[in-house]
């Protein structure tokens, strides 16, 4: 139970719970007490109550419970309602000694960071080239990495459809060290809008023109049409030469990396797909979470995977 729910119950349901808690463990008691006989001596002529069950020649004894038994039992007991004096598990109250499951994880954390911040500090006073290096940080650093970025990026941070690869040269915001602990600590928000008001037409020619500039598979003729397109309405963010612009997030449309591209799809296909759908990503900013330290420290980590 944590401070939450326990705010949440109105009185009748707290007493309602206490009442089924303490009524199930006094039911159990009273069930085991009651079931316990002390004196099953044979009588005068040998015999031994039975509970009147017999199969196959053998019959059923009413003994009670072997002494070691029923003391376990007992114990049982006791353990739950010490276990409910002392924590939350009674409706609203919260135990004698106000245990929560929040304060709990923040000794808990408080405690590690009493530990490990010392270390983290003497690596952020480490360039980041540096500290790519360090095959001891950085084993570190890979443990942060899957811990906070494999989610999306994966265990081998090598991305997926809509998640940047990690391992290779092509960089939206650029791959210097502080680009990277920038995209990290403050996240970044691309904005690629859809194009349908120019036509299906005119945006095929457009994919095809944008596959032309990798060298991938491309109607030549749609090509040609999509050249002075792409001079009308892109240049702004991916540049006269297309190799993209760091300061918007704009792609290198020259390059083989695409972002939003299956395995195997056509990369005419993929950019058309993007073309009438526009994207909006999202890297959310990690400094709130992991710190400045930590930040710098999976910096140089990703900063290592390329270098």
């Amino acid at each position: 139970m944590n401070d939450l729910w326990g705010n949440a119950l109105s009185d009748f349901w707290s007493g309602w719970i206490i009442v089924i808690t303490l009524g199930t463990i006094a039911f159990c008691a009273w069930v085991l007490f009651g079931n316990r006989k002390t004196d099953k001596r044979p009588d005068a002529q040998g015999n031994v109550e039975t509970t009147g069950h017999s199969a196959d020649g053998i019959d059923e004894y009413d003994n009670p419970l072997p002494r070691w038994w029923f003391i376990l039992f007992i114990g049982t007991l006791i353990f739950a309602l010490g276990y409910l004096a002392l924590y939350p598990g009674l409706g609203n109250f919260r135990g004698l000694l106000g245990w929560t499951q929040e304060r709990q994880w923040q000794a808990e954390m408080e405690r590690a960071e009493a530990r490990y911040a010392p270390i983290f500090e003497r690596y952020r006073q480490t360039s980041i080239p540096d500290l790519a290096e360090d095959d001891e940080a950085m084993r570190i650093a890979e443990r942060l990495y899957l811990n906070n970025c494999a989610a999306c990026h994966g265990s081998d941070a090598r991305g997926g459809f809509g998640y940047p690869d990690h391992t290779d040269d092509a960089w939206l915001y650029g791959g210097s060290p502080q680009a990277i602990t920038q995209s990290i600590a403050q996240g970044r928000g691309g904005v690629m809008p859809a194009w349908n008001q120019l036509g299906d037409d005119n945006l095929r020619n457009l994919a095809n023109y944008v596959a032309s500039l990798s060298g991938a598979e491309h109607d030549d003729e749609r090509a040609a049409k999509g050249k002075a397109l792409f001079s009308a309405t892109c240049i702004g963010c991916h540049g006269v030469d297309a190799t993209g612009n760091p300061a918007l997030g704009a792609p290198d449309l020259t390059d083989d990396a695409w972002l939003y591209r299956h395995p195997g799809q056509p990369v005419r296909e993929a950019v058309l797909a993007t073309l009438h759908q526009g994207r909006k990503g999202h890297m959310p900013a990690q400094a709130p979470f992991l710190g400045q330290d930590k930040v710098h420290l999976v910096a140089a980590y990703i900063y290592s995977l390329t270098h």
